[in-house]
């Protein structure tokens, strides 16, 4: 199993198309056998200690393997959907790891 845990910074005014984006992609990740196993849209007052910005999304993903998460990532369909993503993200965090 792996897990994909992504920072998402949004541009100001980008939120709508941001969510239209995660429309496409969330439902995606369960055809390749994945699961969203959390969303967070963190508060700046939930904050306990950051030395970064903090992120308009925290997502935490897991994949039973590599090959699942590489077939998302080329999903057609997505795909067709990356110009939201495009003009709504500023940057990502993405960490992959595996459970220890």
């Amino acid at each position: 199993m792996i897990y994909i845990t992504q920072l998402i910074y949004i541009l100001d005014g980008k939120e709508q198309v941001f969510d239209l984006f995660e429309n496409v992609a969330i439902p995606a990740i369960a055809r390749y056998n994945g699961r969203l196993e959390l969303r967070i849209r963190p508060a700046a007052d939930s904050v306990i200690y950051a030395d970064a910005e903090c992120p308009y999304e925290v997502h935490l993903v897991s994949f039973p393997s590599q090959q699942d998460f590489d077939r998302f990532k080329n999903d057609e369909e997505r795909k067709r959907f990356l110009h939201l993503k495009e003009e709504s993200v500023r940057s990502v965090l993405m960490i992959q790891g595996v459970a220890i």
